[in-house]
């Protein structure tokens, strides 16, 4: 293992005069320095610094195992399901007759089965059935839709339990149906129950 030499005074000195001639290749940059002080506050800063107290730690709040959270449960955006949200639609019907059409004692002036059909074509059934109805001056109609399959499309995207009962209302509620549809409100078991809905149309004027 060989000896490491000292420098040599002369050799230090002729460093520094080759150092001190070097220019920065980034002279905006300012040298690294890992141990550089902190910068000092003025006095005031330090007195006022002083005389405030510190801030007391935050306190964990005691919990013991099997003790319910008192801190209530965050509302989420998840819609309710189709039927509820029927149900708590305004009736914008006689009341008497919405009554009796619920409970399945008014039959349905005509009735359409889109149950096996795919959506694009039990759309465009939908709407020639509803305009033909409403020429004939049918006012109340029986809309199949069925209660849907476990799932509905193969696919890695999950999809609603029952695409076209989820479709229709939407349907009815956008042109060129909506001016032509009084009230939309799930079928009695007698006519399909969940997997059917009740039309009520406008008058033909």
């Amino acid at each position: 293992m060989s000896r490491r030499r000292r420098v040599r005074p002369e050799e230090l000195e002729l460093w520094n005069k080759v150092a001190g001639t070097a220019e920065r290749l980034a002279p905006e940059k300012k040298p690294f320095a890992p141990h550089a002080p902190a910068p000092k506050a003025p006095a005031g800063e330090k007195r006022k610094a002083a005389l405030e107290p510190p801030a007391p730690p935050h306190r964990l709040e005691p919990f013991r195992l099997g003790e319910k959270a008192t801190r209530s449960a965050g509302s989420h955006d998840l819609l309710a399901p189709i039927h509820e949200r029927l149900h708590a639609a305004p009736v914008r019907m006689d009341k008497k007759t919405h009554s009796r059409m619920k409970k399945g004692k008014v039959a349905p002036d005509a009735r359409i089965d889109l149950h096996g059909m795919t959506v694009d074509r039990a759309h465009r059934a939908l709407t020639a059935f509803i305009l033909r109805a409403v020429s004939n001056d049918c006012r109340l109609v029986l809309v199949i839709t069925g209660k849907g399959r476990d799932r509905d499309e193969d696919g890695p995207i999950p999809v609603r339990h029952g695409v076209l009962r989820h479709q229709l209302p939407h349907w009815l509620s956008q042109p060129p149906l909506s001016h032509l549809v009084l009230q939309v409100t799930a079928a009695h078991l007698r006519h399909g129950g969940t997997g059917a809905y009740y039309v009520y149309l406008r008058r033909n004027r």
